[in-house]
């Protein structure tokens, strides 16, 4: 499904206001989310590919304001660039870590990779930013399990990663986020934590 009224060479400039303005509020909130896990540095260096020109121009091209423009673009010509640029830049996406897997038969041999835990951790609090960003006032602890349960027959995601993951989200919509940032902080970032 194409978008309507997109003219290739228009810049639209309420679009740039809003696509700068959901990138904003979706970088600092999982700031706000990684600092309060200690994890400082990607806090800071969260989704900064957002803003190179291949990211910018086709988030604001496609920008809707009720979802990603990702899938947008994707409807549109059947492939999304600024996915691609993204997720081979940012290792809190599972599809970063997706690699040949040499013990693996089956054609073709693609596998997830196990991620490290801190950035499982980022992607925890990526999916809770953007089902908080785009669902709005509809948003619920429950929101990003369900997000992540809907769309799970298409992740070629490591066994661990996923557990970790859904351990996180289900603690998230069962106990609270108070109770899930207290595990990750005083359990998970542990040394001595292995997944």
């Amino acid at each position: 499904m194409a978008v309507e009224g997109k003219n290739k060479t228009e810049w639209n400039w309420s679009h740039a206001l809003g696509h700068f303005r959901t990138v904003m509020k979706h970088r600092n909130l999982v700031m706000i989310y990684c600092f309060r896990a200690g994890l400082i540095r990607q806090g800071l260096t969260h989704d900064l590919s957002k803003f190179s020109w291949t990211e910018f121009s086709m988030g604001v091209k496609y920008f809707q304001g009720n979802r990603s423009p990702n899938n947008a673009e994707r409807e549109a010509t059947g492939i999304t660039t600024a996915w691609l640029h993204h997720k081979g830049r940012n290792k809190h996406h599972y599809e970063y870590w997706i690699d040949y897997d040499i013990e693996r038969k089956n054609d073709p041999p693609l596998a997830g990779m196990k991620m490290p835990k801190r950035y499982v951790i980022e992607m925890t609090f990526d999916r809770i930013a953007a089902c908080r960003v785009y669902q709005g006032k509809a948003y619920t602890p429950r929101s990003p399990l369900e997000y992540y349960q809907r769309g799970i027959s298409f992740h070629l995601m490591h066994e661990d990663t996923a557990r970790l993951l859904e351990k996180l989200l289900t603690m998230l919509a069962e106990k609270g986020e108070r109770e899930m940032y207290r595990y990750i902080r005083k359990t998970v970032l542990k040394d001595d934590f292995e997944y």
